[in-house]
């Protein structure tokens, strides 16, 4: 797998300081799991900033700190239980590790050789997260997104004005980039997408199927 297209470096300095919304955390992770450029960088951003906070004026605790948090070590987290089970039952070699805690929805039909599956990840900061599918050869609608979209290619590949993205690569787009993306010809396309905001369609077909979107 030859990586060419990584987060952008704002993206990733928030995903070390833990600023990104759940949604797009997964998706990044995603990345990370087979990028060593980045898994790299982002351990250098955690160790600036680890540095950084080891230089700021300690805070006092309040009353009571240690002892809630020493009750609060052997609560079972929510995603321990149906979620995982759920996940564990799920064979697709291609779904991505971050994925494996939430539960995933049917695949549903979005257009002609295009079809969108839901993942179940808390929608803190407004973003919302799913799978995409499309055949080989397919050509989406022209459309611009008024928030920002976030794309791991899992397999397969596209092509659009910022060129080609196979499998690994990460789409950082931000608003008010109207692109076409082209699936390329002999494998369909599945990527994981985290997004802000919503897609206009501009062209003649896609404002035909623009009721029909639900993203």
């Amino acid at each position: 797998m030859t990586i060419k297209h990584h987060p952008s470096d704002t993206t990733l300095a928030a995903f070390a300081g833990g600023q990104l919304d759940p949604g797009s955390s997964a998706v990044v992770s995603s990345h990370l799991a087979s990028c060593q450029t980045c898994q790299r960088w982002v351990t250098t951003l955690e160790d600036v900033g680890g540095v950084l906070l080891a230089d700021l004026p300690a805070t006092p605790m309040v009353p009571g700190s240690l002892t809630n948090t020493m009750g609060r070590l052997n609560v079972p987290l929510e995603s321990d239980g149906p979620a995982r089970a759920f996940a564990a039952a799920e064979d697709a070699a291609w779904l991505p590790e971050a994925l494996r805690p939430y539960k995933l929805g049917p695949w549903r039909w979005l257009a002609p050789g295009v079809y969108q599956r839901k993942v179940d990840v808390p929608s803190g900061g407004g973003s919302r997260v799913f799978l995409l599918k499309a055949a080989p050869g397919t050509r989406l609608p022209v459309h611009i997104h008024t928030g920002v979209e976030r794309t791991q290619v899992l397999a397969g590949a596209f092509t659009h004005d910022g060129g080609r993205f196979g499998a690994g690569d990460f789409d950082d787009a931000e608003g008010d980039v109207e692109h076409r993306p082209s699936i390329d010809p002999g494998e369909e396309c599945i990527c994981l997408v985290a997004m802000t905001g919503d897609i206009k369609m501009t062209g003649p077909i896609g404002r035909v199927i623009q009721p029909l979107l639900r993203l």
